[in-house]
């Protein structure tokens, strides 16, 4: 059985925010939703952006959003609708995220108020405000998927203030859902993965060691793959998940769960 008769994905309509580069979540998910014949639309931040989308999907509609700016996501929305003449969107991706770390990692406590903020519009609100802009466009049965990690109550030091972030966007999940649910049967889940090699991971201070530090936690010892994050959200994306809505799908190789592995307990009482 091919993977686009599985998924139910071929002929479906998907919009995927936030394509950076060809290592970005994003694109990772645009090839496993292209792969299995829906219509990719991306949706970057500028133009130079664009241009690296057009690269890596050539036969993708690409269009501009910096999200910081809600009247953006309301002029992107109607480029959106002039392109689809009708065709209604079945799936949306949000993978956004921003953190201002350019003044050096500080305490949680000292985190400034103007970064915290930023950090919050960008990365959780924009969320909601693509849902509410967009929601005339939606089908019947849209799913939306955001890009969490895989724990918000753990205190990485080098994460600092995005943890409760992406909490504040998981909580988001359950209220959009049970808000759309008055006119649709829209649903809203997040793929939650463990530690990624991204360029957008890359510019948190400190990550590297993080990283090396996961992949000894993973059961398999062998880091999570952006891949394998995509796959998931594919999965959410399709009508094979629909009774899932408002949920946070965990996907770290077992991280999660063998923090007391032998090998690090170990290496940390040496």
């Amino acid at each position: 059985m091919q993977v686009a008769d599985f998924l139910g994905l071929a002929g479906k309509t998907v919009v995927v925010f936030g394509l950076a580069n060809k290592k970005s979540v994003a694109c990772a998910i645009g090839r496993v939703v292209t792969e299995a014949g829906a219509e990719l639309i991306q949706v970057v931040r500028s133009e130079a952006r664009a241009e690296t989308a057009q690269k890596l999907f050539p036969h993708s509609r690409v269009f501009c959003c910096d999200v910081a700016e809600e009247a953006n996501i309301v002029q992107v929305r109607d480029e959106i609708a002039r392109h689809l003449k009708g065709q209604p969107i079945d799936g949306i991706v949000h993978s956004i995220a921003f953190a201002n770390y350019s003044g050096g990692m500080q305490p949680f406590h000292a985190t400034a108020k103007a970064d915290f903020l930023q950090a919050m519009d960008i990365s959780c609100f924009s969320f909601i405000a693509i849902a509410n802009h967009l929601r005339e466009l939606l089908a019947e049965q849209a799913s939306l998927v955001t890009i969490s990690i895989s724990t918000t109550r753990m205190a990485a030091e080098n994460y600092g203030y995005m943890a409760p972030v992406k909490a504040a966007l998981e909580s988001s999940l359950c209220f959009l859902a049970k808000s759309f649910s008055t006119f649709s049967e829209v649903r809203f889940n997040a793929v939650c993965p463990g530690l990624l090699k991204t360029s957008a991971s890359a510019g948190i201070p400190g990550y590297i060691d993080s990283y090396l530090f996961a992949e000894k936690a993973t059961l398999r010892k062998r880091a999570l793959t952006t891949m394998e994050a995509a796959n998931t959200a594919a999965f959410l994306l399709s009508p094979r998940s629909s009774g899932i809505t408002g949920q946070c799908l965990v996907v770290d190789a077992g991280m999660g769960m063998n923090y007391f592995d032998s090998a690090i307990v170990t290496g940390a009482n040496r």
